[in-house]
């Protein structure tokens, strides 16, 4: 089973948390403050949204739906968390409080929204979108108004924010053998795509905090 592993980049040593046994954890994120980990814990088939105080251990179940929950992504401030399910039928993105609750749908158009990421300014949430045997990386407000699709190919995914709010990178990948994954970036506007140059191969890529 995959299991959420935290690792002190110091000493480089690891230990589980919420190492629940028979069960899956997996798609961890960590609150803005550092002191919570929320994730995705399966149990019987089924797949809900979990957070875990990284101070007292003390693990609190944040969705309860026969569905799978996944993707969470908290708001700068820490109060809300986008996530991803499937609880109407295909990938949406909804929305609620950090602490769990009632959920609001913020997707609307055609096609599977999921990993959804919330901008470092809290103003947008950018997504993977599947629609029509295409893929697209769009951004959203965080009520689901002005959707806006910024890129279309074969396959595009995973965006992560740059700390201007204003960048986007993502993995796109070309159909065949030799369409290996790169690196892309692409501003909220959708005019400026550029390739990340990379030595071989890439993909998964997560952006650094401003430092102080």
């Amino acid at each position: 089973f995959p299991r959420i592993k935290m690792m002190d980049l110091g000493s480089v040593k690891s230990r589980s948390i919420a190492d629940l046994q028979g069960n899956m954890t997996f798609a961890p994120r960590f609150s803005p403050n550092g002191d919570t980990v929320v994730f995705s814990l399966e149990q019987g088939g089924n797949t809900d949204l979990y957070s875990m105080s990284l101070g007292s251990g003390a693990i609190t179940q944040l969705t309860n739906a026969p569905s799978i929950e996944t993707a969470p992504s908290f708001s700068p401030d820490g109060s809300q968390i986008a996530f991803e399910s499937d609880r109407s039928g295909n990938q949406q993105i909804y929305v609620m409080s950090a602490g769990g609750g009632e959920a609001t749908r913020i997707s609307s158009g055609e096609g599977r929204y999921s990993t959804p990421v919330w901008s470092p300014r809290g103003d947008l949430v950018a997504f993977t979108k599947q629609n029509g045997g295409q893929f697209y990386i769009g951004a959203m407000r965080t009520d689901g108004s002005e959707e806006r699709l910024l890129t279309r190919s074969y396959l595009d995914e995973g965006p992560t924010w740059a700390p201007n709010g204003r960048v986007i990178m993502f993995t796109r990948e070309a159909p065949g053998a030799s369409g290996g994954a790169q690196l892309f970036s692409v501003d909220i506007t959708g005019r400026n795509l550029r390739a990340v140059p990379t030595e071989g191969a890439a993909s998964d890529p997560a952006w650094s905090p401003l430092l102080p």
